[in-house]
């Protein structure tokens, strides 16, 4: 299931999608209210953008746009929208999607080839470990994808170690969609259980929520964990209910492939200009076929790394790298800028720690601060000097480490309602 655009030329691909933002410009001016006060503000004529470069001259739209005028975005009458669901509301309040039939077979079609891409078949049968209620629509997106690609999918749901491998034993599943972190605690509940987890049917993963690929792709601390453990093979895959669109690894493990038909990408830097060449940037996305919301030019707020060279599974297009950080998660502490994942790395890579929770504050000075909860297999002054020798030697500052219990680490990490574990908390002012 490889889509014939994703084998053109950069050229042609390139001319496809103009041909379809002229297509969504037209339809937004007509149907988008909140695009349509934009054009109108900044005197802006849509039939002007010939080219995706011409995209520059429009203004980004932006998180806090979204949750400010969230219902001026729909373009369709109430009687059109089929579902709604709600962006996870980590980097602020939810916002609320509107989809339309024709929104919810794209987020089929999207999945459908994003399995595809990962090597995925009518042959496969996937194990989903997330949510599939609570307005969440990764879930939806991943069950309604397998059912496209003619693929079996089971419905378990987060969590629950136990009846994971109780549904693996008894339907043998061929494929996880998990958070990669949960895997490690698979492996751990079947090795006190006495399960031969290698001798299963499960052969990959596709892991969703946390990288397991630094830059260069190779796999970082979690991804290595889980390999040494358990042989089988890893397939990334990033996306957001805001792009309604997946960017996911092929078997060569080089970055996720773009689909064209779906979605236009730039990478801007911190004045919204294209970042330079092998610099990475913003990922900014124009949705393409959406009908219910569309958006023009969002920047998502992951900073990410990009590469156009021909990828030796066939594809011609862009494939987008780990996600570095999230720009609002950017942390600036004792002179050394840093995001999140480069704590985790570490935090990861140090065998006695069983889980944590990232905190940021605002100290009494005004500047960010730094504390981590962490559950440990034993606390002692030892393993405190050991994580921050392992926090000067790579990040060059170490921050405060505070002993808690598994049980807190987890009513920290899944706060009522949140639909995913939490790893970060920012209280900052």
């Amino acid at each position: 299931m490889l889509p014939e655009i994703e084998t053109k030329s950069f050229i042609e691909i390139k001319s496809f999608q103009e041909k379809l933002l002229q297509q969504l410009l037209a339809y937004i001016s007509k149907n988008s209210k909140y695009y349509q006060r934009i054009f109108q503000q900044n005197k802006f004529n849509a039939a002007e953008i010939k080219t995706l470069e011409d995209l520059q001259k429009i203004p980004v739209t932006t998180k806090d746009d979204l949750q400010q005028f969230n219902d001026d975005f729909i373009c369709v009458p109430k009687n059109k929208i089929i579902d709604y669901v709600t962006t996870s509301g980590t980097l602020g309040d939810p916002v609320t999607f509107a989809m339309t039939e024709k929104d919810l077979e794209r987020l089929a079609y999207n999945e459908a080839i994003s399995f595809a891409c990962a090597g995925g078949s009518e042959n496969e049968v996937y194990q989903l470990m997330t949510t599939i209620d609570r307005r969440f629509m990764a879930g939806l997106a991943y069950f309604m994808g397998a059912r496209k690609l003619g693929a079996g999918i089971i419905r378990v749901g987060a969590g629950m170690p136990e009846l994971q491998w109780d549904t693996i034993k008894k339907m043998f599943p061929t494929a996880l969609i998990t958070v990669p972190s949960f895997i490690l605690k698979l492996i751990d509940f079947a090795e006190k259980n006495n399960i031969e987890y290698r001798s299963t049917s499960i052969k990959k993963a596709i892991c969703i929520g946390e990288p397991i690929r630094n830059p260069d792709f190779s796999l970082n601390t979690l991804g290595e964990k889980i390999k040494e453990k358990w042989n089988i093979e890893l397939f990334s895959t990033y996306a957001s209910t805001e792009m309604a669109t997946a960017f996911t690894e092929c078997e060569a493990g080089r970055g996720g492939h773009h689909h064209p038909e779906l979605i236009i990408v730039e990478f801007l830097d911190d004045n919204d200009k294209p970042a330079k060449e092998g610099e990475a940037g913003e990922v900014t996305i124009t949705t393409l076929g959406v009908e219910g919301m569309p958006l023009l030019r969002f920047k998502t707020g992951d900073i990410c790394f990009h590469h156009t060279e021909k990828c030796e599974c066939g594809r011609n297009t862009m494939r987008l790298g780990p996600v570095i950080g999230r720009k609002k998660q950017m942390i600036k502490y004792k002179g050394t800028t840093l995001y999140p994942p480069a704590l985790y790395d570490i935090l990861n890579n140090i065998e006695q720690v069983e889980n944590y929770v990232v905190e940021v504050f605002t100290n009494e000075i005004g500047t960010d601060e730094i504390l981590i909860h962490l559950a440990a297999k034993e606390k002692s002054e030892a393993l405190v000097k050991n994580i921050s020798d392992h926090f000067r030697a790579k990040l060059r500052v170490t921050p405060t480490i505070k002993f808690v219990s598994s049980a807190e680490i987890n009513v920290m990490q899944n706060p009522e309602m949140s639909r995913k574990p939490l790893k970060f908390i920012d209280k900052r002012e």
